[in-house]
């Protein structure tokens, strides 16, 4: 157990006294941010639309030593027969490989509340029926929330259940936003923030740390601003370059880069000490199958960066929260 930030596995025990697993699916939309056929879309996404790796088993046969595979870059993954059989596909494996009894739903893939408030609650009651979840949660962008929207998702709400609504900031930097082709701004991300937590859902946001142009300053002021918005938890992503996209190009060219371990590790641990003590950390790392990865490509595990982060800041003496006064305990 990692001691030197709030985890997320230790808020669900702490609130539901049990382990709760998290199962990911399609729900079939796309993004405003893309064409039709979705083609464009922000610079460093290649069309997947962020779909839960036991939902890919198109990519089964695929390891982490794997090549990178040219032919698989632009490949966008068929949405799967339905809603309710990726429930019981996801419910099965983490039954199976964890002996998981408690679930939470996600709507993970692309922007999940892109479509009319209608279609919206026939998706949601579906997924939400097949089971009794401890929490619900949607992810999507900040500029794709109306007030009907949130006014739905907060119908979700009980007593024993949290609804979760997860927002793309990636940084806080409007010039950088307008680099990767984001389509929105901070104030975007601020306004949809506010009115989340208004209608009493809990925020989720995303972060990418090493994008183009940026550093410490950069990523402090991101840290900032998820702790303006009250984010209630943050999850942190290394750059990755896959291919396919606008970053691939750039990256052939010689003109970006991803940052090295050793960057990221010290990157992570400024933007946790940077954040508020109390902030859940759902992600510390991007698990880009190798596959589709262009960059980096020397890089750890999962298992063993977070173990090589925790000890960086065990030896520095650093905690989440620290440089805001509010340490993680």
């Amino acid at each position: 157990m990692y001691s030197r930030w709030r985890t997320y596995s230790s808020y669900l025990r702490e609130k539901y006294g049990e382990a709760v697993y998290r199962i990911g699916v399609d729900g079939g939309f796309s993004c405003p941010n893309r064409r039709a056929d979705r083609s464009g879309g922000c610079a460093f996404c290649d069309g997947t639309g962020s779909i839960a790796v036991y939902q890919r088993r198109s990519e089964s046969g695929y390891l982490r030593t794997s090549h990178y595979d040219a032919g698989t870059a632009e490949t966008i993954l068929p949405r799967l027969a339905s809603i309710r059989e990726q429930i019981e596909k996801g419910r099965e494996f983490l039954s199976r490989r964890y002996k998981a009894s408690s679930f939470s739903l996600c709507f993970q893939s692309w922007t999940n509340t892109y479509d009319s408030v209608e279609n919206l609650r026939r998706i949601y009651d579906e997924g939400l029926s097949v089971m009794d979840f401890r929490e619900f949660i949607v992810s999507t962008r900040p500029d794709t929330v109306p007030e009907p929207v949130l006014d739905l998702l907060a119908s979700y709400r009980r007593n024993d259940r949290d609804v979760w609504v997860e927002f793309g900031l990636e940084s806080s930097d409007d010039r950088t936003l307008s680099y990767i082709g984001r389509g929105h701004g901070r104030a975007e991300y601020m306004d949809a923030a506010e009115r989340a937590h208004r209608h009493g859902l809990k925020v989720c946001t995303h972060v990418i740390l090493g994008l183009p142009g940026e550093g410490r300053n950069e990523f402090v002021a991101t840290a900032r601003t998820v702790a303006e918005a009250e984010s209630e938890a943050v999850k942190i992503h290394n750059l990755h370059i896959p291919g396919g996209t606008r970053l691939a190009e750039e990256y052939g060219e010689g003109i970006i880069t991803a940052m090295s371990e050793e960057r990221t590790l010290e990157a992570a641990e400024l933007f946790l000490r940077s954040i508020p003590g109390d902030i859940i950390v759902e992600r510390l790392v991007s698990e880009t199958p190798y596959h589709r990865l262009l960059a980096p490509r020397v890089f750890p595990d999962k298992s063993l960066f977070l173990s090589r982060l925790e000890r960086r800041m065990c030896e520095n003496g650093t905690k989440q929260g620290d440089l805001c006064g509010t340490a993680h305990s």
